[in-house]
């Protein structure tokens, strides 16, 4: 099933007078594969994925179905699952009534449904409760209901939109993994809809970061994460330090570049033009406080400012001549806890950084 192409998006545009929801995004999703929208509020994840379900008519471009084109069918004929954010159970019915009613309206044996209903409820392990009503459940449970009842019609594919957005911390991380273990139970295509960017490098085979209504980089968590294309991406995937430069030298692996006074060594494939600027991306945790016994080729001095002990870390800001910079060290490694005011020298190697494009 790897590699079918399912669903693709073609130019897919939706205008609201001059304002523009979705900017020409184009994209195809593999049969069997978890895709996250992910982006800021106002990106329009959302309007694209109710464009995908049918409830929003596209202003412009093609949505194919194994290559047929489904744009002018209303909801009910695409046969897509569709998980609410705030679950959208019928509170008067019980959960084996909620879960049989997508069945109920497309005429369903009474005898089929029944056994589909048991399928669906033992799926998402809740056979126990088909005769309780919404409120007697949890918001986990609730939530395992709408995703029964989404897929008790065998859907093409399941649309979600923010379902755990409602769920606490710890509930929500519980419900990430069952999904992630529904979805690798099920090889049902996935398309995920979220703004939280640890929900989608946890869950996801690929993410698609939105803003304005553009498709800005498409790729696997982890390519996203350590390769990200502009500074938006950089930024909006977890947290970066921004050094801009300017090329000095070319080397044989890459480039010297200088930035507030310091020279930084760069490992890349790309040589810029000497006199180029060039913005780099630097996480985190891919920088060090310099120990005595070592010493990276990239180092720079500073000033703790803040920080914040994280359990197994600290998160330093370090006043630099390049700025305030960020840095994730392990709490076991740094002995005492940082002291406010202190100087201290930050390291990394080459090609712990990565160049971005301005937005």
């Amino acid at each position: 099933m790897a590699g079918l192409q399912d669903l693709s998006l073609d130019r897919l545009s939706k205008r609201y007078g001059p304002a523009r929801a979705l900017d020409d995004v184009s994209l195809t999703v593999a049969r069997g594969e978890f895709l996250t929208l992910l982006g800021p509020s106002g990106s329009g994840k959302t309007t694209l994925l109710m464009s995908i379900a049918g409830f929003v008519a596209p202003s412009g471009g093609h949505i194919l179905l194994n290559g047929q084109s489904i744009e002018h069918l209303p909801p009910e004929k695409r046969n897509f699952g569709m998980v609410f954010q705030g679950y959208a159970l019928f509170p008067h019915l019980t959960v084996a009534k909620n879960v049989a009613f997508p069945l109920e309206v497309r005429g369903t044996p009474r005898a089929e449904i029944g056994r589909k209903v048991k399928e669906a409820l033992d799926l998402v392990q809740l056979g126990a409760f088909a005769e309780r009503l919404p409120r007697q459940l949890s918001g986990g449970q609730q939530q395992r209901v709408a995703l029964a009842r989404a897929l008790v019609f065998a859907p093409h594919l399941l649309l979600l939109d923010e379902p755990l957005s409602a769920l606490d911390r710890k509930l929500r991380a519980d419900m990430q993994i069952e999904l992630k273990s529904f979805h690798r139970q099920i090889g049902l295509t996935f398309i995920y809809v979220t703004h939280d960017q640890e929900e989608a490098l946890s869950m996801s085979d690929r993410v698609a970061i939105l803003r304005e209504g553009r498709l800005l980089q498409l790729g696997p968590p982890a390519e996203l994460y350590e390769r990200p294309a502009t500074r938006f991406v950089a930024e909006f995937l977890g947290k970066s330090n921004f050094l801009a430069g300017t090329v000095e030298q070319r080397t044989a692996d890459g480039f010297l570049f200088r930035c507030s006074g310091a020279l930084f060594e760069q490992t890349s494939a790309e040589r810029p033009e000497i006199g180029s600027d060039v913005l780099m991306a630097l996480r985190p945790e891919r920088m060090s406080v310099v120990e005595a016994e070592t010493r990276p080729r990239n180092t720079i001095a500073g000033t703790i400012a803040e920080f914040s002990y994280l359990g197994t870390s600290f998160h330093l800001l370090v006043d630099t001549a390049a700025g305030r910079l960020a840095v994730t060290v392990p709490a076991w490694r740094h002995g005492a806890p940082p002291a406010i005011g202190s100087t201290i020298t930050l390291g990394w190697d080459p090609d712990a950084s990565i160049r971005v494009e301005k937005d």
